[in-house]
């Protein structure tokens, strides 16, 4: 059995790194990845002392705990580090002790509502990738009504688009004009709005109100709230 002391080097990667545990399995198996100046293995566990260097430079060894927080994105700022021309980044809006966390699940600079960061890597990958199929819900709002045929052939045949078929569910939110709700399991770039512009549409409102199990809730335009992921509910 492991000793109590150790953990696996790839979990510790993932969280110093704030990648996945496969790409930190690609970065050992890579050879990038020394253990006390000796390449490392796939499976192989560190100890407190160890010294961990990546491409000859000397990773921390203190420890790093994950970090998961959920973030009201206005319209008007961009899901990057570096801002683009005079258009602002959501780090702006964040404070600085959580500038190295990564987001999960980017929405475009015209796009507003819940965005997840982290520095957990294994939970951002699940949150994402393609294969665990989490639900996202928005709220949009088209430039006029959107005609029942051009619904029922987005949700039931979907639209042909550049980089493939875009199909999701759509359904009338009462309470607004030309206001739908939209659910969909995937969320390539622009890939709503792409959608609608295909079909004639435009999408003058766009907001995102669920990701997998999260909702936005009562958080505000640009505020935050930090949350705790037990290991065994990060799928």
């Amino acid at each position: 059995m492991p000793d109590d002391h150790t953990q696996r080097l790839n979990k510790y990667l993932a969280l110093v790194r704030g990648i996945s545990r496969r790409e930190a399995d690609d970065l050992i198996a890579g050879g990038r990845i020394m253990v006390n100046d000796t390449s490392a293995t796939l499976g192989a566990r560190i100890g407190p002392d160890d010294q961990i260097s990546l491409d000859g430079h000397l990773l921390a060894r203190s420890p790093i705990p994950p970090i998961y927080l959920l973030f009201h994105k206005p319209v008007g700022y961009v899901c990057s580090r570096r801002q683009q021309g005079a258009t602002p980044t959501i780090y702006a809006l964040i404070p600085e002790q959580y500038h190295h966390l990564k987001p999960v699940g980017r929405l475009d600079r015209d796009s507003s509502g819940l965005i997840l960061l982290t520095n957990d890597g294994d939970f951002a990958h699940t949150m994402t990738h393609p294969s665990y199929h989490k639900t996202k819900i928005y709220r949009v709002t088209l430039d006029r009504p959107l005609a029942p045929l051009h619904q029922q052939m987005i949700a039931d045949f979907g639209v042909i688009l550049e980089d493939g078929k875009s199909q999701f569910g759509v359904s009338r939110v009462e309470d607004a004009p030309h206001t739908y709700e939209i659910t969909m399991h995937e969320g390539r770039n622009r890939q709503i709005r792409r959608t609608f512009t295909a079909l004639g549409y435009t999408v003058t409102q766009l907001h995102r109100t669920h990701f997998g199990r999260f909702a936005i809730a009562n958080i505000k335009q640009g505020a935050y709230q930090l949350f705790d992921m037990h290991p065994s509910t990060r799928q």
